[in-house]
């Protein structure tokens, strides 16, 4: 399943490509994906002559901000103006895609300040005080294996397209969806998102954000679990899965299924700041491709050729030369080295 680094990846990869594109039309070719409206015309009539004004992510969702094409131009100018006023704002209409020195940049937007990655950037709508018309919002979660593809409309179809979305000169995104898991979703204006995608209420802090501090960490972990599990739980932090989960535990030194209540506050405090790291090193390059994740271009991730355990059962630890190994805790696979991260009785 794609996590927070290949979710952020793609984020960053339509915000190249799509910005203040407009919508022109669609086809849906696999109606269950469509998770709102619930009906496939109802979703392509909502979409249908929107402009894409920011793509945001939250976890592992993405958010797509659209106005209506006839209001975008009105908005824009309402952004220079600001800028010509205060000489030092950016308008979101001009914000680059990420930030790729790793660094989180502030940039203002016409109704509020958003951050650039590597945070979550989704933020509350603007208030109904609001002289603008609010945003309608396009959500997408990729679950396990759905692509989002940038590409030429006479380009043939992958085998498992389920949606597309045509844009001017010939251009569309395509959603792709091997094992069609994934959702889409519309979200008319008079919604905030979170209430339809109602997944977005269940979701915890973002490792990035200052709500995901050691004191947060620490009383989320005094519970009789393993804290595999709980580095898997979107309630505790958005956007770990799998793989980063496997990685931050080999580098803090923690066996998988080590007890949430017997780690130390020197092993919180360690696991904290490898979640970051690890998940960071990932978004540098591009996520982790090792069945079906592609960026937008149709590119894979870079990840998991430096992986330290993950998907590695088999190899020998890069740290000590002992054979990786592999357990399955809840119907998940967990990577470790027996030696590195020795499981302590008690």
């Amino acid at each position: 399943m794609p996590e927070l680094p290949e979710v952020e990846t793609v984020r960053r990869g339509l915000n190249d490509v799509t910005l203040h594109q407009t919508i022109e039309g669609g086809d849906v070719l696999l109606d269950r994906t469509i998770a709102h409206p619930f009906s496939a015309p109802d979703f392509l009539a909502g979409l249908q002559g929107t402009t894409i004004v920011q793509w945001h992510r939250r976890g592992k969702y993405l958010l797509a901000e659209l106005e209506k094409a006839a209001v975008s131009g009105q908005r824009l100018a309402v952004s220079g103006q600001r800028l010509a006023v205060s000489g030092q704002r950016l308008a979101v209409s001009h914000q680059p895609s990420a930030v790729r020195s790793g660094e989180t940049s502030i940039v203002a937007f016409p109704h509020r300040q958003i951050a650039a990655s590597p945070s979550a950037t989704y933020s509350p709508l603007p208030t109904p005080h609001s002289p603008l018309p609010p945003y309608s919002w396009l959500g997408v979660h990729l679950r396990m294996t759905g692509q989002l593809l940038w590409v030429n409309q006479t380009e043939p179809l992958e085998k498992h397209t389920r949606v597309r979305l045509f844009f001017g000169d010939g251009k569309e995104l395509r959603f792709v969806d091997q094992r069609t898991f994934g959702q889409m979703w519309w979200v008319p204006p008079e919604n905030a998102p979170e209430e339809i995608i109602t997944g977005l209420q269940q979701l915890g802090p973002e490792p990035f954000s200052e709500e995901f501090s050691v004191a947060y960490f620490t009383q989320q972990l005094q519970r009789r679990r393993p804290i595999k599990n709980a580095l898997l739980d979107q309630a505790i932090v958005a956007g770990i899965g799998n793989i980063y989960a496997d990685e931050a535990l080999f580098l803090s030194g923690i066996h998988p299924q080590t007890l949430c209540v017997n780690l130390t506050q020197s092993q919180i405090e360690r696991l904290r700041s490898n979640v970051v790291q690890v998940l960071q090193a990932s978004i540098e390059a591009k996520g982790t491709t090792f069945r079906t994740f592609r960026s937008v271009a149709g590119v894979n991730g870079n990840y998991g050729g430096s992986a330290w355990v993950y998907g590695r059962d088999g190899d020998v630890c890069r740290n000590c030369a002992t054979t990786i190994e592999r357990l399955k805790m809840a119907g998940r696979s967990a990577h470790f080295c027996p030696i590195c991260q020795r499981l302590k009785k008690g």
